[in-house]
């Protein structure tokens, strides 16, 4: 059982460019915890800086208490899944997922049982003898697991494994994942992703990356339903939260937001007579927009529908808004382009944020 600590973690280059400035995080025993962020956040910098393959600048690499900021790489107990397959095109499968323990002097018995229980977990069974040019894409990554999974590592690490693999890969690969995780219960997993729905669905816990720091750290359904601020609820969650900016008008155990269009939105967030007059953003998921012909929350001509089966993506076009808006709705609505429509939203469904900052 592996536990992970990052103490004020930072990571600069030489001419003094920071990359990662005071990172904290304790990753417990057994966990899967997910990266995410925007490009250049400095996510796989820090699993490399975990991994030992990039130098920490600044602050503390703590695995199982034992202090590793100088630990050789080789030294760290950790397995690594790179975004490229990296395997040896000569080798066969077996070859590759046994190369490691053959460098480490394994008994011969030992590594045939490793091999054999790894692929016996990724289905590769039947693919052990031919070579890398012979496999699929969502093969060869799941070649690459194996590799990692015959070292018993303490730590496994996941730099974007899926990103190079077609949808339908990337779905049975994600599904083999999340498998592999259930069967080992107690290794703790680390993994870097830009896919929502990798995070959301794979995550015990998922950190958000941004400005060089952590923005947010909690569950899936947590980040989701209580973001901290504007820029993680925008970031979980596809297509992003719609912001309306607008005036506190009304507090208490429900607060009411005049928006630029006279609308009112009603929340149940609580705030006190001092919110008063408050310019503020409200943020709705499209999702959680619903139409309808009575009082409303938001009106909009629909600009664009993309209808993709069982729902359909009205993009809006608001009267004193310009950025873009977006409602998700339920059934085929292709009809509804360049007509004026209402929105209505739950109160439960609707987050306000002063200065950038959720105000729950």
């Amino acid at each position: 059982m592996t536990q992970l600590k990052l103490i004020s973690l930072e990571k600069s280059y030489n001419n003094g460019t920071p990359v990662l400035k005071n990172v904290s995080l304790d990753i417990q025993s057994g966990e899967l915890i997910v990266f995410v962020g925007p490009s250049g956040c400095g996510k796989s910098t820090l699993l490399r800086m975990i991994a030992g393959l990039e130098q920490i600048t600044d602050g503390t690499l703590e695995i199982d208490g034992q202090y590793m900021n100088d630990m050789p790489a080789s030294k760290r107990g950790i397995a690594m899944v790179f975004q490229s397959y990296a395997l040896y095109p000569h080798l066969t499968v077996r070859d590759n997922m046994s190369f490691a323990l053959k460098i480490a002097k394994y008994k011969q018995s030992d590594i045939d049982a490793a091999v054999s229980k790894a692929a016996k977990a990724l289905k590769l069974e039947d693919y052990l003898d031919r070579l890398p040019k012979e496999l699929s894409g969502g093969q060869r990554q799941r070649v690459a697991i194996g590799r990692a999974i015959v070292r018993d590592p303490k730590v496994f690490l996941f730099d974007e494994p899926l990103s190079n693999l077609d949808a339908a890969l990337r779905v049975e690969t994600r599904i083999e994942i999340a498998r592999l995780k259930e069967s080992m219960p107690d290794r703790t997993m680390i993994y870097v992703t830009h896919d929502q729905v990798e995070a959301m669905t794979l995550a015990s816990r998922i950190v958000v990356l941004a400005n060089n720091t952590v923005e947010q750290v909690g569950t899936p359904l947590d980040l989701y339903d209580n973001p901290d601020n504007e820029f993680v609820a925008q970031f979980i969650g596809s297509p992003a939260m719609n912001l309306l900016p607008g005036e506190i008008v009304a507090t208490g155990k429900q607060t009411k937001v005049k928006l630029s269009d006279n609308c009112v939105a009603v929340s149940n967030i609580v705030t006190s007579e001092s919110d008063l007059g408050k310019q503020v953003n409200v943020g709705i998921r499209p999702e959680d927009l619903s139409l309808t012909e009575d009082d409303h929350v938001l009106e909009a001509v629909v600009d664009i529908t993309e209808a993709l089966g069982e729902y359909t993506l009205l993009y809006l076009k608001h009267v004193s808004h310009a950025a873009n808006l977006v409602a998700k709705v339920p059934g085929t609505h292709k009809s509804l382009r360049n007509k004026l429509i209402k929105f209505i939203a739950k109160p439960s469904k609707i987050h306000i944020f002063h200065d950038g900052i959720s105000m729950r």
